[in-house]
């Protein structure tokens, strides 16, 4: 087996989005930073109710899935197809928005700290149009691995493995096969795990150090890892948090414009229609 490497290192940078919730983005902070079938990725995190209280607003998508991870805090969802979720710590949020959905993330805390991620995930064309579909998934309902000395994974999407045990994620995808996974390693522990080596992958570090095949990874950073099928990770003196993402590419043409995402010029203008005149939602 050979060990994944750090290739290279899209930083988080400073964003805002919504109604002026404050944020960091890595992948999707430009055009060309995306990691197929990975689109964006925001890291948000204030104890400042300024910067999160106005949230998320009506607003649409099309041709995409995102995912939300909450760590603190309390946000509530609602769209057009009468879904409601309360996320609350540990939770997550799994919307394909595919043809269309509209939808809004308010927070529901007047104080206190707001801290998790959203995940941008491409869809195939052939999958683009498919009606939306929205899933919560409660803290206690995702599977996870955890070792004596105190590591923990918890496996949102994919499958997670070592020599002893597999442990297959709340959420499978054929199409892509998206791995996300929430780890946590205390000081000075390491962990080693295959990620098929058909797969595109990163590792953003969100607490701590950790060290990825002997190289120091950066943090609020996504490290994206290069060849192989085997993924060694070891933490600092100070422990480590990270999400381990990684998916099959789609190796389609990419057509962004804000909460849309298609495959050509023209279905983007067709989506731009569809919203203005009713249509996008079905």
């Amino acid at each position: 087996m050979r060990t994944r490497p750090i290739a290279r290192v899209i930083p988080s940078i400073p964003a805002s989005d919504g109604a002026g919730v404050k944020l960091r983005r890595s992948l999707g902070a430009q055009p060309g930073l995306r990691l197929d079938p990975f689109l964006m990725l925001d890291e948000f995190y204030s104890d400042d109710p300024d910067d999160y209280l106005a949230g998320f607003p009506a607003h649409p998508h099309r041709g995409f899935e995102t995912i939300t991870v909450m760590l603190d805090g309390h946000m509530l969802h609602e769209d057009h197809l009468g879904n409601r979720g309360d996320l609350r710590p540990g939770d997550v949020q799994w919307m394909t928005a595919a043809r269309g959905i509209i939808h809004s993330e308010m927070p529901q805390q007047r104080e206190g700290r707001m801290r998790g991620f959203q995940l941008w995930l491409n869809l195939p064309a052939a999958l683009k149009m498919q009606p939306a579909a929205y899933q919560d998934i409660a803290a206690d309902e995702i599977p996870h691995w955890q070792a004596d000395d105190g590591r923990q994974v918890r496996v949102i999407a994919g499958e997670f493995a070592t020599e002893m045990q597999t442990v297959s994620g709340a959420v499978q995808r054929p199409h892509t096969e998206p791995q996300l996974w929430d780890l946590q390693l205390p000081a000075d522990s390491e962990l080693n795990t295959s990620l098929p080596a058909a797969l595109q992958g990163f590792v953003y570090l969100y607490e701590g150090s950790v060290a990825i095949d002997g190289q120091v990874a950066s943090l609020q950073a996504a490290n994206i890892l290069g060849a192989g099928d085997l993924l060694q990770l070891r933490a600092g003196a100070d422990g480590a948090r990270a999400l381990l993402v990684a998916g099959r590419p789609l190796k389609e043409p990419v057509v962004q414009y804000g909460p849309f995402v298609m495959n050509s010029r023209e279905q983007i203008e067709q989506a731009l229609a569809d919203y203005r005149d009713g249509r996008l939602a079905g």
